[in-house]
This record gives structure tokens, C-alpha cells and sequence, in this order.
């Protein structure tokens, strides 16, 4: 096959992949499988061993490529962190993403010392590897979950913020192998930097790029998208650069510019949930890619006993320790347990001993794989239900959906909101000139079953009605509010 038949037949392979998965999430929606789940099984099954129609053993290329994905996936997941959550969150969060991950390397590779008999050394390696949260499993998952209180942001500031962490140990554990480990104390600095560095240049781009994207408001907003990438690559490029964490540098830059009033705010979110999306869905067809199947046979036991250890003991004695000082109910404790979702990390970590040449590095990533896939099956599939169980979710309240901004060559702080009153949820009527709204805002339209209605006060509103409401930016939350407060809800809503 000449080099342009095989590039054609690799569009072709790439379509059938992104349709089957878009295909397959639909059907499998009811089951709840994780995104992220659907994308790596289908990786697995384009790869060497099942349909052989991909080959692809370049952990380097996974990795390079894996962390260009992830840049988004954490930029976005700073974008839409409110400022005030992060303020109650930031220091259980940054614990858990640190003295968390050492206990849980330390604990994992213990236990695999003594039950399963792997050299100290190689245990501490795969315990290092997969000590990590995943920001690419973490935030596709529970942003798709309406949970109570902070827990949902507490789990994916962690994730976000672990990476560093898990990065020195996997480089300090195979140093140890190689006997050329480095001096303590600069093993320790390295640390401090990383977390100091990359939220400092984080937090400077972010402060730059909201400057730029205000001088240039005037503009075609396509230039806005564009300038954006631009700065989800610098704020990861120069921390890199300094040896700091660019996925934390990216992580604040986007969290400093999602909490400032820019331009095109909702535009940008629309694209960065896009960008986000299709990271996930390339980084874990990659690393399904990259997986061999045939080699799960001699190494299934170990995966299932690791993804045991991980889940059930390392991981809940990590967070009950690092939250002792907190005000977390036991429940939520059990729930944070619970969320500490693997994911492509770890895989990419996992390719760190194959590229350094350590021994029985391909049984460490194969063992790593296996335990993170079941990660990813069970926890990711089962978040929802855990929650329940524990009563931390909360039936969600209608949303404005879609949002259009109101965009001129004046200052102008207006958009048009859709609003949907979700019948399943809500029962009862309100007028609307019974409805107390902020003044400046307007109800301009009522879609009730595809029929268009031009509202008056004496309109009534029912549930199953999608209203189009001109309205402030920063009283979006308090109309919604407004509104909702005049219906009942249903049994069983809360």
C-alpha cells in the first residue's frame, strides 16, 4: 500500500472510530459509561491485537501527544472553577494532590511488596504511577453529576493539581532503580517549585490574556478562539520551560480569565467544552491504542489485586488523613474515597520506566492499564449511584441552557438566556407579572410545546416551558432563582 492509499485509509479508520464512539455513547447512555471508557475500548479494539487495523507502540509519541490534550482539559476545568469555591477548597484540595499522593504511592506499593512479592523498589515504581488522580477522567465524569456542597470541586481541583507530584515520585522511583536518585533536597525543592512556579505563571497569563481579550473586543470573535489557544500553549510552555507544572499553570490561567468579565465569556466556554471533549476522546483512543490485550493474560490477577489495594485501602486512608482536619462529613470522606477516578496519568506515567529502559517496565504499564481500565468502569460508572446511596446528590434545578451574548462596539453587560422549566421536576403556574425579576430584565419569548408565544404579564408560565429572557450577566443566577422559586417541586425532587 503506497504512502497516500495508507494515509486515506487511516481517514477512513480515524471516522470510523470518532462515529462508533458518538454511536456507541448514545446506546450506552442509559448504562451511564463514562465517555472516556467508550473512547478507550475502542482504542483497544483498532488496535494490534483485536482488529489490527492501527499499530501504534510510540509510549513517547502517547505521552507527548497526552499531555497536549490534557492542557485543554485542565485550562477549561480552571475556566469554569468559581473563585469562591476555590477559596473553600483550594487547601484540603492541594493536601490531597500532595501529602495524598505520597500516601497512597507509599501505602500501594507496600501492600504489593507483601501480597504479591514484586521487588520494593518496582512496587514503589507502580505505586508512584498510578498515586495520581485523573483531570481527563475526573472532569469528564463529574461534570455530567449535579452533587451537593463542594465535593464535586474539592475531586477535580485534585485532580488538577496532582500531577506533580506523582511526576517526581514516578522520576524519584526510577532513579532509585537506576541507583543515580538525586539529592533529597532538591527531589524536595523540585516539588515546592513545581506547585509555586506553575500557579504563579498561571495566574500572570491569566491576568494577560483577560487584558488582551479586552483590547481586542472590537474584533471577529473567531480571533478571540484563536488568541485563546494561544494561551492555553504559553501558560503551559513557559512553566514547562522553568521546570514548573504547565498543567497547573494552565489550570490557573484558566481560572483567572473564567472569573473575569472578558468578552465572548460564553462563546469561549462553548469552545473550550469542545476543545475539552474532544482532548478526552483522543487522549484515551491513543492509550487504547498503545495497550497490547493479548499480554492482560499473565498480568489480570496483579491489575485486579492493584486496582483492590488502590481503591479500598490506599486511597480512603489518604483522604481520611489529609481531610482530618476538615469539616467533611464522613459521608463525604467515603464519596471523596470513591472519586479518586484513574485515568490517563497514569498511563502516560506508566510510560516513563518503558522509555527510561527500566526492568519489566512493559508489565508495569500492562498492570497499570488493566487497573486503571477498571477504574474507570466500575468508579466512573458508579459515581452517580455512590452519591445517591450517600445522599450527596441534588435533583437539578433548570439551568439557562443556551446563551446568547449580546455583543456591540459599546460596553454592554446584557444576554439573551434560555431558561427551561423542567416538568420532570417542577409542577404548578406563575404569571408572569407575578414573578419579581431585577429590573432591566425581560422575558421576550415562551416556546411551549414548538409553538412561539409573545408573552404579556397576564401569560402564564407552566412547567415544560422554555423561556428567552434579556438579562444582566451578573443577574442570570438571581432570575433563575426568581423564577423557579414560584414552582413546586416534585416528590422526590430535592
Amino acid at each position: 500500500m503506497n504512502s497516500l492509499n495508507y494515509t486515506d485509509f487511516m481517514y477512513i479508520i480515524a471516522s470510523i472510530i470518532l462515529i462508533s464512539i458518538v454511536l456507541t455513547a448514545k446506546i450506552a447512555d442509559k448504562w451511564k459509561l463514562p465517555l472516556v471508557l467508550i473512547a478507550l475500548a475502542f482504542g483497544i479494539i483498532f488496535g494490534s491485537d483485536i482488529t489490527g487495523l492501527v499499530y501504534f507502540d510510540n509510549a513517547i509519541l502517547a505521552k507527548q501527544i497526552a499531555d497536549f490534550g490534557l492542557m485543554f482539559v485542565l485550562f477549561i476545568g480552571g475556566f469554569g472553577t468559581k473563585k469562591e469555591i476555590l477559596k473553600n477548597v483550594l487547601r484540603p484540595s492541594l493536601t490531597l494532590a500532595s501529602l495524598g499522593v505520597i500516601i497512597t504511592a507509599v501505602i500501594t506499593g507496600v501492600c504489593l511488596n507483601f501480597f504479591l512479592g514484586f521487588n520494593l523498589a518496582h512496587a514503589l515504581l507502580l505505586g508512584c504511577v498510578i498515586s495520581s488522580t485523573d483531570a481527563a477522567a475526573v472532569f469528564s465524569i463529574l461534570r455530567t453529576r449535579s452533587l451537593s456542597g463542594q465535593i464535586a470541586s474539592i475531586t477535580e481541583i485534585e485532580s488538577a493539581t496532582n500531577d506533580p507530584m506523582a511526576i517526581i515520585l514516578t522520576t524519584t522511583a526510577i532513579q532509585l532503580i537506576g541507583a543515580n536518585l538525586q539529592n533529597p533536597l532538591n527531589i524536595g525543592l523540585a516539588v515546592l517549585w513545581q506547585f509555586i512556579g506553575g500557579i504563579l505563571i498561571g495566574l500572570i497569563i491569566g491576568k494577560m490574556g483577560s487584558f488582551l481579550l479586552k483590547k481586542i473586543e472590537n474584533i471577529d470573535k473567531g480571533y478571540f478562539y484563536i488568541l485563546v489557544i494561544g494561551i492555553v500553549f504559553l501558560s503551559f510552555g513557559i512553566a514547562d520551560l522553568i521546570k514548573a507544572s504547565g498543567m497547573l499553570s494552565a489550570f490557573f490561567a484558566g481560572f483567572i480569565m473564567g472569573n473575569s468579565s472578558i468578552p465572548y465569556k460564553r462563546g469561549i466556554t462553548t469552545f473550550l467544552d469542545a476543545l475539552s471533549t474532544i482532548s478526552n476522546v483522543a487522549i484515551f483512543v491513543l492509550l487504547g491504542l498503545l495497550v497490547f490485550p493479548r499480554e492482560f493474560g499473565s498480568i489480570w490477577f496483579q491489575g485486579l489485586i492493584v486496582f483492590i489495594i488502590l481503591t479500598f485501602l490506599s486511597r480512603p486512608i489518604a483522604v481520611f488523613i489529609c481531610t482530618s482536619l476538615s469539616k467533611f462529613s464522613f459521608k463525604e470522606k467515603l464519596f471523596l474515597s470513591w472519586s479518586g477516578l484513574r485515568g490517563a496519568v497514569p498511563i502516560v506515567l506508566a510510560t516513563y520506566p518503558v522509555a527510561a529502559g527500566v526492568e519489566q517496565a512493559r508489565i508495569i504499564f500492562n498492570i497499570v492499564f488493566f487497573a486503571v481500565a477498571l477504574s474507570i468502569l466500575i468508579q466512573g460508572s458508579t459515581i452517580s449511584k455512590i452519591a445517591d446511596l450517600l445522599k450527596l446528590t441534588i435533583k437539578t434545578k433548570s439551568k439557562p441552557n443556551q446563551v446568547m451574548e449580546l455583543v456591540t462596539f459599546h460596553t454592554n453587560e446584557l444576554e439573551l438566556c434560555e431558561l427551561s422549566i423542567d416538568d420532570d421536576i417542577y409542577e404548578g403556574s406563575a404569571t408572569i407579572q407575578s414573578i419579581h425579576l431585577p429590573e432591566g430584565t425581560t422575558i421576550s419569548m415562551i416556546n411551549r410545546n414548538e409553538k412561539i408565544i409573545a408573552p404579556r404579564g397576564s401569560t402564564i408560565i407552566y412547567p415544560g416551558d422554555v423561556l428567552f429572557i434579556l438579562v444582566r450577566v451578573d443577574n442570570e443566577e438571581k432570575v433563575t432563582t426568581e423564577i423557579l422559586k414560584h414552582f413546586l417541586l416534585k416528590n422526590g425532587s430535592a
